[in-house]
């Protein structure tokens, strides 16, 4: 994707620092805020669908509480994120409201997004926010999480979250212009760096740690993380959150900050991790309706079409679904667990209460979980 084709991206996830959201550790920085969130705003307006992730509780908390340096013990940097959060999804949510929009707290911690399950219904509630039109505000659940379940920073937070969306573009707004050919501060003579390969060996060369104290972040962050952004093939732009529109600026592509470039379109990162990289746990036998329904029309599986069942498997895992004559037509991420999908198999979805005492998603095989193989 060149930057001219940022415009088409139907799908956006914005990152803001604590550097920013707090103006440098005064408290949060209430006029900037209310800048991005009307920028934000006008994205929903051209029809795009915007998630914010957002640092910034630590910083918030740290100031409410009057401490001059960042915790070092868990249970403190829980407390001040506690406190911190309060005051972040209130101005987020007043800003947001200003401008008829809804926004909607979502807390994550990556077990969340390591298990399969729970990937699943993180997955299922913020496209179910974003069909609704609102906006939802993540950030990482810094008040239980505990140091094993850390995400370490909330640009990785940021990737994962476009990762899970399948965003097609990560802008990712910091304190610095962009990535510099050296850190700015100790080589007057380093240049900004406008477009590179998120691949580039010269990343790991200029990367630096956070200096704001602030954060967990630094440009080492925001690298890994637009690496992990790639691998669902989305676009990454490290960006000065200070610059006037900036984040219709780089939507609109223009050359602001830093373009890391994904090695691979989001088509072909989905098939390549569904196709290859998890374990198949299942199979269903889908009858010839089915079939052409998902090779002709590109929808989800039903369970209606579905003859037969196979294996144990959770919600969540992969699945094979294949032909009355064994040919493997597709493989997805199943909604229901092995025993409820038998009971629901060949019948409406109107019919999964009555069948199962509820009804979680009315397709066995959501199609944005699903990949033709043939």
């Amino acid at each position: 994707m060149s930057r001219s084709e940022f415009a088409k991206a139907k799908r956006v996830v914005v990152k803001i620092g604590s550097s920013l959201l707090t103006a440098g550790g005064r408290g949060l920085n209430t006029v900037a805020i209310a800048g991005w969130v009307a920028q934000m705003v006008a994205l929903r307006k051209q029809g795009k669908e915007v998630i914010l992730v957002s640092s910034g509780s630590v910083a918030e908390g740290m100031c409410r509480l009057g401490l001059k340096t960042r915790p070092k013990l868990l249970h403190e940097l829980q407390a001040a994120a506690s406190v911190g959060q309060m005051g972040l999804v209130r101005v987020f949510d007043d800003n947001f409201q200003q401008h008829g929009l809804h926004a909607a707290q979502v807390l994550l911690t990556h077990d969340d997004l390591s298990n399969r399950q729970r990937y699943l219904n993180a997955r299922s509630t913020l496209l179910t926010l974003l069909q609704f039109g609102v906006v939802p505000v993540i950030n990482e659940n810094d008040a239980v999480a505990t140091e094993e379940i850390r995400f370490g920073d909330n640009d990785t937070l940021g990737a994962l979250v476009a990762n899970l969306v399948e965003a097609d573009l990560l802008i990712i707004l910091t304190d610095q212009l962009g990535l510099f050919t050296g850190d700015p501060g100790v080589y007057p003579d380093a240049k900004l760096i406008s477009e590179i390969s998120v691949n580039d060996s010269l990343l790991d060369a200029v990367a630096g740690e956070s200096r704001s104290g602030l954060g967990r972040g630094g440009m080492y962050t925001k690298i890994r993380a637009a690496r992990l952004a790639s691998r669902s093939g989305a676009a990454t732009v490290i960006a000065p959150g200070a610059g006037e529109n900036i984040i219709g600026s780089v939507v609109a592509g223009k050359e602001v900050g830093t373009y890391l470039v994904p090695d691979i379109e989001p088509l072909a990162a989905r098939k390549r991790w569904l196709a290859g990289q998890l374990q198949i746990r299942g199979k269903l036998v889908i009858d010839q309706g089915a079939v052409k329904v998902l090779r002709s029309q590109g929808k989800s599986l039903l369970a209606v079409g579905v003859k037969a069942v196979q294996g144990q498997f959770e919600r969540g895992e992969l699945v094979s679904c294949v032909d009355e004559a064994g040919a493997e037509i597709a493989r997805g991420l199943i909604n229901y667990g092995a025993q409820e999908a038998k009971l629901i198999a060949g019948k409406s979805s109107s019919e999964f209460e009555i069948l199962l005492g509820y009804c979680d998603d009315q397709e066995l095989i959501h199609r944005d979980n699903l990949v033709l193989l043939s």
